[in-house]
């Protein structure tokens, strides 16, 4: 069992998480979301398609211009205030990995920390333990935030994976973040080159059998672009096809741009491995 905020997730209860950057320089929407009114309506569009996370961003996770704390808190915490009080009962995140904005966020109203940077601030996780928050535990492979990877290497790289969310999984349980709002993730791109993501998707079964939830960032990323050789606005298919297999692998929470699309592939994968029954029932009754 999943609990996150007011919400509760069975085991194979597929979980979509929505991306809203309030950033004027997001790699896929370029701002879209950046002022109130366009983020609000994003949210409301992409509650109303079926996701049971909003994840809000005040920092683009690649390199640009830099971003102060104070304007990270400035960007996201009304915000997460509003949204709270506009969807009392979805989940609110928030991917950030200091704990100052963590502290800021949570007193706001946010029911999850998203780390996606691999407790490089581990006071992060302390912050999730006194406000009773989620967190995620990510794999960033050590790289420094909004830095990307050169070079990087791993003699296993689902080892390093495993050895890595799980001590950050377990420091957090330690420090008192309630196990069953705890989750792991890959961190497909992060500190990782195309085909570590491509081996990090393939070997999602091993994460999952840890026991800790699985999330999955997956939504026109990198690896999908340098696989299909697709630039940005044309990588849905690829995206769906890699949900459709970490589906089938076990990861439960998604973090996505494409909300009923996912839904319609996880709702599709679930109906097949037999958590799901089909929407309607015709066709050879009549």
């Amino acid at each position: 069992m999943l609990r996150l905020g007011r919400r509760e997730f069975d085991t194979h209860e597929p979980v979509i998480m929505a991306i809203v950057n309030r950033t004027p320089d997001s790699f896929y929407d370029q701002g879209a979301t950046f002022q109130d009114r366009p983020a609000l309506d994003r949210v409301d569009q992409a509650v109303s398609e079926g996701a049971a996370i909003i994840d809000i961003g005040g920092v683009k996770a690649g390199p640009g211009d830099e971003v102060s704390a104070a304007e990270e808190v400035r960007r996201t915490v009304g915000f997460v205030a509003e949204v709270r009080k506009r969807h009392p009962d979805v989940v609110i995140s928030v991917d950030t990995w200091r704990h100052e904005v963590g502290e800021a966020v949570c007193a706001a109203g946010a029911d999850l920390i998203n780390d996606a940077w691999g407790g490089v601030d581990p006071g992060l996780a302390e912050v999730a333990a006194r406000y009773g928050v989620g967190l995620v535990c990510t794999h960033a492979g050590g790289v420094e935030p909004r830095t990307r990877p050169h070079r990087i290497g791993y003699d296993d790289v689902m080892a390093d994976i495993l050895r890595v969310t799980l001590g950050l999984a377990e420091r957090a349980a330690g420090l008192g973040v309630r196990r069953d709002g705890i989750l792991i993730d890959p961190g497909h791109d992060f500190g990782k080159n195309t085909r570590h993501s491509l081996e990090a998707t393939r070997r999602l079964g091993e994460m999952r059998e840890t026991g800790w939830p699985v999330l999955v960032s997956l939504s026109n990323k990198d690896f999908v672009g340098e696989t299909l050789d697709k630039p940005v606005k044309e990588r849905v298919i690829g995206t769906l096809a890699a949900t459709a297999v970490s589906a089938w692998l076990g990861a439960q929470v998604y973090r996505v741009h494409e909300v009923s699309e996912t839904k319609q592939v996880l709702d599709m994968v679930a109906a097949i491995a037999g958590h799901r029954a089909p929407a309607v029932a015709r066709r050879g009754l009549a």
